[in-house]
């Protein structure tokens, strides 16, 4: 029932947010703009940092302090708590673009950017029934347990703070604009990225390289590699694919606290490569 009463609280503010950004034009001002933009690179990049390639695929390690902060600024994205996010994702990965797959571009372009969402319980069962058996490495953290049962209202809070810190204008732009953006950005990774863009690796898949989603997504866009090497902690694999997720795990790694950082080997790229002498392969 708790379960239950959380993911109704989950769907008023997504739903919330979504009128919340639709004023955006009426509570204009530079320093909102501003405020908005920052928050998008901090929780955007908690969720590519965190969720997608440091939890879900387990890409590199983190000091578990460092690990649980980025995790809590995925959580402010409103896109569900590390156990519900990482269990999708890994089912995503294990029936990549077939009907099994929560968000499959089988079964069109508006299901798997959002209608999926719709659905998502009536096929793996209801928050009172899911037992997310794909991340019992999760499950097995206070930390995750207790974000999984409370992280809606942790979007609450920063919304109050940023009420009270800026009125109208800062709430508007900080949890309506950015998280909108943000929710649709993360979401067109699973519908455009499966359906346009370039197959630079032999994956099996639909996957696509996109690279204005790599420019708006942190790095994600570039999906087709992600899905060729799907361990790598770095998805922009060449020079000029642009991957700030990615140049943050650098600059952790080189302060050393970024470690066992996985990248894909030459072994692995002719592996995946569509011609052995594909000018792909760095």
């Amino acid at each position: 029932m708790e379960e239950k009463m959380e993911a109704s609280t989950t769907k008023f503010l997504v739903l919330a947010t979504h009128c919340l950004a639709l004023l955006g034009p009426f509570y204009f001002n530079w320093s909102a703009f501003c405020l908005a933009v920052a928050l998008y690179f901090v929780t955007g990049v908690g969720i590519t940092l965190s969720f997608h390639r440091n939890l879900a695929h387990r890409s590199f390690k983190l000091p578990r302090w460092l690990e649980y902060s980025f995790a809590y600024c995925a959580v402010l994205s409103l896109q569900g708590s590390p156990i519900e996010w990482v269990s999708t994702h890994r089912i995503h990965h294990q029936f990549t673009d077939t009907w099994d797959d929560p968000h499959s571009p089988i079964k069109g372009f508006w299901y798997s950017h959002i209608g999926w969402l719709v659905d998502y319980h009536s096929r793996f069962g209801t928050p009172d029934t899911l037992e997310f058996k794909n991340v019992g490495d999760l499950k097995k953290q206070w930390y995750y347990r207790f974000i999984h049962c409370t992280y809606p209202y942790h979007s609450v809070a920063l919304g109050i703070l940023l009420y009270a810190g800026g009125g109208l204008p800062f709430l508007v732009w900080g949890m309506g604009v950015r998280t909108v953006f943000l929710l649709h950005i993360t979401f067109s990774i699973n519908s455009i990225c499966h359906i346009w863009g370039k197959q630079v690796w032999n994956t099996g898949d639909l996957s696509r390289n996109n690279w204005l989603l790599g420019l708006l997504a942190h790095g994600e866009g570039w999906h087709n590699n992600h899905h060729a090497f799907e361990y790598s902690a770095r998805q922009g694999l060449e020079w000029w694919e642009i991957d700030t997720t990615w140049y943050v795990i650098s600059f952790l790694e080189a302060i050393g606290l970024a470690t066992d950082v996985k990248l894909p080997n030459e072994a692995h790229k002719k592996r995946k490569a569509f011609c052995k002498n594909s000018s792909t392969i760095q």
